[in-house]
Order: structure tokens, then sequence, then C-alpha cells
């Protein structure tokens, strides 16, 4: 039930931050270039600028990228390979998946049309139901690591 979707990640950041770090850096060369009494120096001191602020935005954009969460390609990866199945009868539907945990640790509710399910070892679902809002879990079977429900 936990959701990321709120987080910012590494590169969301440094759309905020680069920004900011090129204006006062683009700042203090114009006021370096102010003091300066020769208009040469100003274009070196301005290209110069310009070449280091180009390099460092490119790092730190290459940092963010490789500073990717190990836990994610997992979290991911579980979410992708739990398979259920959901067959539709004339007013009732029949839940199937496997889910771990031995059967007293095993949470089931239907709220609203969402079939939330929640095993042992942080396994926790949720699953939309299409036409199931006025329906309740009539029948309710646990065996081998597989749960069965029959929703009507």
């Amino acid at each position: 039930m936990s959701s990321y979707k709120g987080t910012y990640s590494n590169e969301q950041s440094l759309n905020f931050i680069i920004p900011i770090a090129v204006i006062l850096f683009l700042g203090i060369i114009y006021i370096m270039t102010q003091r300066a009494d020769s208009g040469f120096v100003n274009f070196i001191l301005i290209g110069a600028a310009a070449v280091t602020m180009f390099y460092w935005v490119k790092v730190l954009k290459k940092m963010a990228k490789e500073q990717k969460p190990q836990y994610t390609q997992s979290r991911e990866q579980e979410v992708k390979n739990w398979v259920y199945d959901l067959i539709k009868n004339e007013g009732e539907f029949v839940f199937v998946a496997e889910v771990p945990g031995p059967e007293d640790k095993i949470a089931v509710r239907l709220v609203d049309g969402m079939l939330y399910v929640r095993g042992t070892m942080g396994f926790s679902k949720e699953i939309p139901i299409e036409g199931a809002n006025s329906m309740q879990i009539f029948d309710f079977k646990y065996r081998n690591g597989v749960l069965t429900l029959r929703i009507k």
C-alpha cells in the first residue's frame, strides 16, 4: 500500500539546483568582468566560465542518472512477476493468486471495488475489480500458498 509517487529523484532535484547554481555563477562572472579594465580579459573570463559551467552541469546530470536506488529494480521485478487470475462468472468473481504466509497472517478486504491483499514479508497488493462496488467476499480459502476468493 506504500506509494513513492510523492518523492523526488536525484535528477528531479538537479532540475531545481542547476539553474540556481548557473545564475549564481553568472553573477560572479559579471561582477568579475565589471572590475576588469580590458575587454579582452572579460571575453576570456566569460568563455572560461561558460565552458566550466557546461562541464559541471553535464557531470552532475551523469552522477544523478548513475545513482538509482538498488531496491527499485527488485521491487519492480517483484510487482511484474506477481500473477493472479480474476474469473468473472454470472453475478460473482473468483480471485486466485499466490500469497506468501500462513493463513492466519493473510488479510483481505474489498472496499469500493478495490481488493486489498496483504501477506507476510511485506507483501501487499491492490487490485481494482470493475463492477464489484456493492459486492462482498463470500468465500475465503488458503491452501499451499494459493489464495482463492469468491466475491458476490
